[in-house]
């Protein structure tokens, strides 16, 4: 989920930065250098393969986000097709996305995962910052977090980000903590295909995100003093 335009605002109304703006300060660019010299070297303009919406993966979530929208599954298919036809998606590329919602709905169903609350703007007053994560949800009665991806591969700063995710919820709602874990739901861009991550404990993530945290501020100290 994007930053809003309002920003992450303390309750005395201080701007803070969003969890994936600190993350994304520290961030392991090596995939993404690899990818955007991979896409040259095959004759395609990086940027505009980055801002195209029209990829599996990406379908395949936009799926999904209507569906825990708990629209129609007929409704679904008809703003789909609405969908592809306005941004010219070719059909063998939409046909993957559906393969992908599929198999979501398989462990949806699997898992009997109910969602109890979607993209909450959360803010910790305690190590200010903000973030919105995707959803909190329940399986077997036990409250977790569960967040989408849309990529070909899995990477650190994931695990970072659900495990900050985690800390705004519990400091949010002290009387509901996610004792049930992690639940990282990846959609390939490429293909469509559907991966389920589960993480039982990831104290090592949270740690690394409040070292990212403290780096943030001392990298905004040193850039005022090199200005």
């Amino acid at each position: 989920m994007p930053t809003p335009k309002a920003g992450y605002r303390l309750k005395d109304g201080s701007r803070v930065p969003g969890t994936t703006t600190i993350i994304g300060r520290f961030k392991d660019s090596g995939g993404l250098i690899h990818w955007a010299w991979d896409q040259g070297r095959n004759g395609l303009d990086y940027r505009a393969t980055r801002d195209s919406a029209a990829d599996a993966g990406t379908l395949g979530h936009w799926l999904v986000e209507q569906h825990i929208a708990k629209i129609a599954e007929n409704e679904i298919a008809a703003l789909f097709e609405n969908k592809i036809g306005v941004e010219k998606v070719e059909r063998p590329i939409a046909d993957k996305a559906i393969k992908a919602y599929q198999s979501y709905l398989g462990w949806e169903n699997q898992t009997k995962l109910e969602i109890v609350a979607q993209e909450m703007l959360l803010v910790s007053e305690k190590h200010r910052f903000g973030g919105t994560p995707d959803a909190v949800g329940k399986i077997d009665g036990v409250l977790c977090l569960v967040d989408w991806k849309t990529g070909n591969s899995l990477y650190r700063d994931h695990l970072v980000q659900v495990a900050a995710y985690r800390a705004l919820w519990e400091e949010s709602h002290p009387d509901q903590l996610l004792t049930g874990g992690f639940h990282i739901c990846r959609f390939s861009k490429d293909f469509g295909d559907f991966a389920h991550h589960y993480y039982d404990d990831l104290t090592d993530a949270w740690e690394q995100f409040l070292l990212f945290r403290r780096a943030y501020e001392i990298d905004a100290l040193l850039k005022k003093r090199a200005a």
